[in-house]
């Protein structure tokens, strides 16, 4: 199939117009007529099927035959086909030798460039290589340097080892003085806090007996204001009762005035009994805070005692560490 748009229709249209001008219809005239564009395999493929079906009008030759002349034309054609044949026919190894050797200059320039990454990586490598080996050679000397100074602080700690010795000799017998005080101030810790524990559990127990004393005597109070707004009730039913007496008897009414002023009498004086017995309640109520306030502070101060026996019971543990090392 013909490329670039060539077809048979113009390679017979390019062969008619160099005919009319008198020219050869070759492949590269063709060819040239067109622009120089489409395969020559294509372009004689068509000249050798419309030479066939129409073969180019001889030109006039005055001094030879008919005859000779279509002869001579037709070996010339001949030879013009088999020279153009053999042309294409190189061209078209000329290509294919061209196409191999493109492709083995391409693998030659990927191995050149896998060839010039390999160099590039052992470069690189080289460059790692001699990169440790200068931090190694900088270690070493680092280290060199290090063991000397670790020698002389060496020297300098066997020395202070030998004064610490001597310290430590030195200082025995203020450790078994300091012992024989943490034992006595052991000692009097414990009974300090057994004393305490005494005192506040007898507290505690004091304590008790009087919630209990004063929860009864709040019982008896009520029963009393119980007491107290039943006869105020009674009182009420009398006062209406003399009342109604009042209307009916006149008479009496002076009697019965006086009756009901002392009985109104004894009824604010029980209500004032009433309201200092609420009083009393009140500040039983308020005792009974202080004292409860009281036995959680007395808590409290044993429960600092216990830290601060603890606190020297920690502060002696060191020095009885030390003791037994040394």
């Amino acid at each position: 199939m013909a490329r670039g748009g060539i077809n048979k229709a113009v390679v017979q249209k390019a062969r008619q117009t160099l005919l009319a001008r008198g020219v050869h219809p070759s492949i590269d005239a063709v060819r040239i007529e067109l622009g120089n564009t489409g395969s020559k395999t294509t372009i004689h493929r068509y000249l050798k099927e419309l030479n066939s079906q129409y073969p180019a009008a001889p030109a006039s030759t005055p001094d030879l035959s008919d005859a000779l002349a279509n002869l001579v034309e037709q070996l010339a054609e001949q030879l013009r086909e088999e020279g153009e044949a053999r042309i294409v026919q190189a061209q078209a190894g000329f290509e294919s030798e061209r196409e191999k050797l493109l492709a083995q200059v391409q693998i030659s320039q990927q191995a050149l460039v896998a060839l010039q990454q390999q160099h590039q990586i052992q470069a690189a490598a080289l460059a790692a290589e001699s990169a440790e080996l200068a931090t190694a050679r900088s270690t070493l000397q680092t280290e060199q340097t290090r063991n000397a100074t670790l020698n002389q602080s060496v020297g300098e700690l066997q020395l202070r080892l030998a004064d610490k010795d001597e310290q430590i000799a030195s200082l025995e017998d203020k450790h078994q003085h300091a012992r024989d005080a943490l034992e006595h101030y052991r000692s009097a810790s414990r009974e300090q806090r057994e004393q305490e524990q005494r005192r506040h559990e007898g507290q505690v127990q004091q304590l008790q007996i009087e919630l209990r004393q004063l929860q009864q005597t709040l019982i008896v109070k009520q029963d009393e204001l119980t007491r107290l707004n039943r006869d105020n009730e009674g009182l009420l039913v009398q006062i209406r009762t003399l009342k109604e007496g009042q209307r009916t008897l006149k008479t009496q009414a002076d009697r019965r005035q006086a009756q009901i002023q002392g009985l109104e009498i004894n009824l604010a004086q029980l209500n004032g009994s009433r309201d200092e017995l609420e009083k009393q309640n009140q500040n039983l109520a308020l005792s009974l805070a202080e004292r409860v306030t009281e036995l959680r502070q007395q808590l409290q101060l044993i429960g600092k005692l216990e830290a601060q026996l603890r606190q020297a019971e920690k502060l002696a543990q060191p020095v009885s560490a030390e003791d037994s090392s040394a």
